[in-house]
């Protein structure tokens, strides 16, 4: 259990704003409308084509609802719809081109060390893997929105957010290598460890968050979940108890299309974010593809949350180019086709186009980062391939925080068989 009551400062009054920004190269602005929304199978009878129906028209008319900022061919848009979507915009219309070649470098160098974890377990290094392809603009944008003092609760997928949040990468492969259960002390930058549970974090994250409100703190906290743990108890239950107890966390759902082979249209009759208005707090979907929307909308949700005004639900709406894990074998649930759509839409790809046409780098800069790029691989094999096995009798250390004797006889039992491998190889 992490402590509530780490690096807090006295909570501000409702009348007055937070602006939400981390020191770290800050930037976002969302493009044009993401499309790539999976159909699902128009079944016989009439029940079930009144279901699809009823799907089909709830995701086209969510599609005005949007946020984006930035279109896929990288051009800059202002929201021309009414409140509060020029509010969002707000928040990133004063960006810098250095802070906008920030966050193009945040999602370069977190896609390559994404790459070369999925390289390392594929060549044995690492048990498992889940990569982020093709998330990096959600990831980076809504973790460059949070303050130093604002407190994040990830899955097992937050990479590019633990990147924001100045968590070393290689610290993060030392659970999927299988000699820790973690890597990382969670209050040296405010950033949970990795959550397996699918759905648990939002629960931690509310407790946490209730935490903050009765220290009098004008703390943030964030909890990372994605669309296939929407379906679970606990995120339900999470937004229930934010909700009733006005908690300052923004919950933000990656809403990748799938959860591992379960397309959306098994997992809701409706867009994500709507689910926030039963709960009595706002929900906003945001193009998860375009780093500036997701920036700007977290910097919202953040400073709302730091404001005492509750909390608030953001749907990212991306896709996950990758395998759900490197377990996992994608071709045999969805096509080629689908994921072309969706490349056509790359959010580094786009931000790159931005600043060509704006003027914002030249060659220099992006060859720069290339090289970067390559030195950050190179570090990470080199980091992974040197880290030591565990002690493994130490599995046995902290149980229980006083002893027990049969865990004690366990670890007896347990050191004279691993003690027989070492005779045979002596023999």
């Amino acid at each position: 259990m992490t402590d509530s009551t780490a690096a807090r400062k006295p909570r501000r009054s409702a009348g007055s704003k937070a602006a939400g920004t981390t020191g770290a190269k800050a930037a976002g602005t969302t493009g044009a409308k993401a499309a790539g929304t999976t159909g699902g199978k128009a079944g016989a009878g009439a029940k079930r084509t009144t279901r699809t129906t009823t799907r089909t028209a709830a995701r086209k008319g969510s599609e005005t609802e949007l946020v984006q900022l930035l279109t896929p061919e990288g051009e800059r848009v202002e929201p021309t719809g009414k409140a509060p979507y020029a509010e969002y915009a707000g928040y990133v219309a004063g960006i810098t081109p250095d802070e906008l070649r920030g966050l193009y470098r945040d999602m370069v160098l977190t896609r390559r060390f994404d790459a070369e974890a999925t390289a390392l377990q594929r060549q044995g290094e690492l048990g498992l893997w889940a990569s982020l392809l093709g998330q990096e603009a959600a990831q980076i944008g809504s973790g460059r929105a949070t303050r130093e003092d604002d407190y994040v609760f990830p899955t097992y997928r937050e990479h590019g957010v633990a990147w924001c949040r100045g968590v070393d990468p290689t610290n993060l492969l030392g659970m999927f290598r299988g000699v820790n259960h973690g890597g990382w002390d969670p209050n040296s930058n405010n950033f949970h460890l990795y959550t397996i549970v699918i759905g648990s974090q939002a629960l931690h994250a509310t407790g946490y968050a209730m935490g903050v409100a009765k220290d009098g703190a004008d703390s943030g906290v964030i909890a990372y979940f994605g669309d296939g743990a929407s379906s679970q108890g606990d995120v339900s239950e999470a937004f229930n108890f934010a909700a009733v107890y006005n908690a300052p966390v923004v919950f933000f759902c990656q809403n990748n299309q799938w959860a591992i082979s379960e397309s959306n249209e098994k997992q809701t009759r409706v867009p994500l974010y709507q689910r926030a208005q039963g709960f009595g707090f706002p929900g906003v979907r945001v193009d998860g593809n375009d780093v500036l929307a997701s920036l700007a909308v977290t910097r919202w949700a953040l400073d709302r949350a730091r404001r005492g005004e509750g909390p608030a639900l953001i749907e990212a709406y991306t896709y996950r180019m990758g395998a759900h894990t490197t377990s996992d074998d994608p071709s045999r649930y969805r096509h080629d086709d689908e994921r072309a759509a969706w490349e056509a839409k790359d959010p580094i790809l786009r931000l790159r186009r931005h600043l060509e046409s704006a003027h914002h780098a030249d060659e220099g800069f992006f060859a720069e980062l290339e090289t970067e790029s390559e030195a950050l691989g190179k570090r990470v094999r080199e980091v992974v391939r040197a880290m030591p096995d565990p002690d493994r009798l130490a599995l046995f250390e902290h149980v229980y925080a006083d002893g027990h004797a049969l865990v004690d006889e366990e670890r007896v039992q347990f050191a004279a068989y691993q003690a027989s491998f070492a005779e045979s190889e002596g023999v």
